[in-house]
């Protein structure tokens, strides 16, 4: 922070330097000197070597910004009496909220003519962690359960996926790190491993993983602590200590330590994860002994379920599930996957089948028919969306009317320049459908408690889903036997880094 404005002095008459002071002074200078004609020497030579055809027609008259022109055209700007409104809201204010279209919040309401039966309660809240794929997951499985037992309000513990997940990301990373030990650790995909080891966000894969190894419990078995609803210190903590690791088993490789010296190393390493894991969340229920779950259904009758958390995830048919993308880089009906990303080391690998944004959208209309929700990927913070509003829609901002500028990009060009990628994972409940059966708009259940959106539920509307959705999760059975049979493919590995890895 800069230091707060002082009472103004009078200039000080200069100071006499001494004779080793001046020369001190003039040797930097020659120095200073010195480099700036080394750095003329070199954009010299690489001009002279720039002398192609193609690169004289790239090249502009004028290399560098002109602050003439740059003024001149500055006044010519707010000569225009729309662009002196237009500086004097937009300066002041969110320029999303003073280009709003109220037509587009008009049309974007909360009524649909095809729904689920029964959506998920409470609304819930993953707070300042970015844990919203357990979330979304946990909001699909939790109601099957409140069918089966009959309860109108119900959540499961996203600690409890939580916990083991780091767990499994610790390994996962540290038998990837000996994995790729032959590459250099500076080389890109070790520098993409050691970035974020055991970061918060996940797949619908990853999921899979963990509900097939540890099951499922009731939230008020294992109910949120600090650490997981504020998770950035222990994160913090976990990668720090993971990156020491990852160098650690390196130089015992490049010492030549036998394969039970690593494996008895690595065992100390993650001994070192679970305990810091442990005290940040406290030990989670085991995953083959059983509970005991007390509830009220809607009869207000008590009832109390013994299960093992194993046998308590069996409604969920988490199994059966596959996730469909859209991603128009990469050819359609084609399974892909992703390099050295997932979290139980030899488990469910991330598995794509690429699909058209049409067969996409069928798919989960079908789904929604069928009374089954949709845990779905997404850009969440891509243009035209209002968080407080609740509301997802290309056409909610009007950028063209305050700065004359229109965004054209397609989503293939998005991905491809790192504008947009999968960043959030929430749940789909409803849509509305036109007398073609075309989709208008959708009900989407998102995991950032009441305060945002329409009571925790947002509106996306089918252009904005075109554009920024690339995932959704449904039943194999309710599409094409031709998307099925792309499971079937050997896959396209996309690698780490690719915009496709990215973890919602």
């Amino acid at each position: 922070m800069g230091a707060a404005p002082s009472t103004p002095q009078p200039p000080m008459a200069p100071v006499p330097r001494s004779l080793p002071q001046r020369r001190q002074a003039q040797a930097e200078a020659d120095t200073y000197t010195s480099l700036d004609e080394k750095f003329d020497a070199v954009r010299i030579e690489h001009a002279n070597c720039s002398t192609s055809s193609d690169s004289k027609m790239l090249s502009s008259d004028s290399s560098h910004v002109s602050r003439a022109k740059t003024e001149e055209y500055m006044q010519q700007v707010l000569k225009d009496s729309k662009n002196r409104l237009a500086y004097s809201a937009l300066s002041t204010n969110n320029l999303n909220s003073v280009l709003e279209r109220p037509s587009a919040v008009l049309k974007d309401t909360q009524y649909y003519n095809v729904t689920i039966p029964q959506e998920g309660s409470p609304v819930t809240n993953q707070r300042s962690s970015g844990r919203c794929w357990i979330f979304a997951a946990c909001n699909v499985f939790r109601i099957a359960i409140q069918q089966k037992y009959n309860i109108k309000s119900f959540e499961l513990s996203q600690q409890y996926l939580f916990f083991w997940d780091k767990v499994e990301k610790a390994n996962y990373f540290l038998e990837s790190i000996l994995d790729t030990v032959k590459e250099d650790v500076d080389s890109r995909i070790v520098s993409a491993l050691m970035a974020s080891p055991v970061g918060d966000g996940g797949q619908w894969d990853m999921i899979v993983n963990l509900v097939s190894k540890y099951g499922i419990v009731p939230q008020e078995l294992y109910p949120d602590t600090f650490n997981a609803m504020n998770s950035r210190a222990m994160d913090g903590l976990l990668t720090t200590k993971l990156r020491e690791h990852g160098i650690t088993l390196r130089k015992a490789v490049a010492m030549r330590k036998s394969k039970d010296d690593l494996t008895a190393q690595k065992e100390i390493m993650m001994q070192d994860v679970v305990r810091i894991l442990t005290l940040c969340l406290g030990p989670p229920p085991s995953a083959d002994e059983k509970f005991s779950w007390n509830f009220y259904d809607s009869s207000h009758k008590l009832k109390t379920v013994s299960l093992t958390p194993l046998e308590f995830a069996d409604s969920t048919h988490v199994k059966k599930f596959i996730s469909l993308v859209n991603d128009p880089r990469n050819e359609y009906t084609r399974l892909l996957t992703v390099d050295h990303l997932g979290n139980v080391w030899d488990g469910r690998p991330i598995t794509y089948v690429n699909v058209d944004k049409i067969v996409l959208k069928e798919a989960c209309v079908a789904m929604l028919k069928k009374g089954l929700p949709i845990f779905f990927g997404s850009d969440v913070g891509a243009m035209g969306t209002d968080s407080a509003k609740g509301i997802m829609d290309t056409e909610l901002v009007d950028y063209e009317l305050g700065f004359n500028i229109t965004l054209n990009m397609s989503k293939a060009e998005r991905l491809l320049t790192g504008e947009s990628q999968m960043t959030h994972a929430m749940v789909l409940t409803a849509v509305h459908l036109d007398k073609d059966n075309k989709p208008v708009r959708w009900r989407v259940e998102n995991s950032w408690s009441t305060a945002a959106g329409v009571d925790g539920y947002f509106v996306m509307s089918d252009a904005w889903m075109d554009q920024f959705v690339y995932q959704a999760v449904i039943d194999p059975s309710l599409v094409h036997k031709d998307v099925r049979d792309v499971l079937k493919q050997d896959p396209k590995v996309l690698p780490l880094w690719d915009p496709m890895g990215a973890l919602a």
